[in-house]
């Protein structure tokens, strides 16, 4: 696939969920775990089909996804949860878009700290890094959620997002 076409499709899904989360919207498993976990395997994916990946990108590219990963726990501790119609609703709030804008700095920064010591840049794919940071986030508000005893959504169409008046 064109790396501008799969860098537009990943950039178009971020705005929808962002815009999403800002809204509010129900929490069901399914949406909680599949960009993540296509992220993550599209990430995963691409290193490992790529060429000359040496032993020093992966002693970046691990911490780095265990840092994304944390980054993203933090977020969705931040997360809004409770009850709308008698399912567990999500919503972002400001502090989690400065925990966004945090995330996004110092993801940038251990970036170009590990290509400016030795780490090739092909090695830490953009997938790898969203993914991660989304299944730490995801991780975290499946386990707040269970605290709150709220039953979880039940699932909905892909694109039941565009109809605001099913909220």
């Amino acid at each position: 696939m064109n790396g501008w076409l799969l860098a537009a499709i990943i950039v178009a899904v971020l705005v929808i969920v962002i815009v999403k989360r800002l809204w509010g919207e129900p929490v069901n498993v399914r949406e909680l775990f599949a960009g993540p976990v296509v992220l993550t395997g599209l990430g995963i994916a691409f290193i490992a089909k790529a060429d000359n990946v040496t032993g020093t990108d992966l002693a970046w590219v691990i911490p780095g996804a265990f840092l994304g990963f944390a980054l993203g726990a933090v977020r969705g501790g931040l997360v809004r949860l409770g009850e709308k119609d008698g399912a567990l609703w999500q919503r972002y709030t400001g502090r989690t878009f400065a925990v966004v804008i945090a995330s996004l700095l110092v993801s940038a920064g251990y970036g170009a700290l590990a290509e400016h010591l030795g780490m090739h840049p092909y090695a830490r794919p953009t997938q790898l890094t969203i993914g991660v940071s989304f299944l730490g986030e995801s991780l975290l508000i499946l386990y707040r959620a269970h605290r709150t005893g709220i039953p979880f959504a039940p699932e909905r169409s892909p694109l039941s997002f565009l109809d605001r008046r099913s909220r």
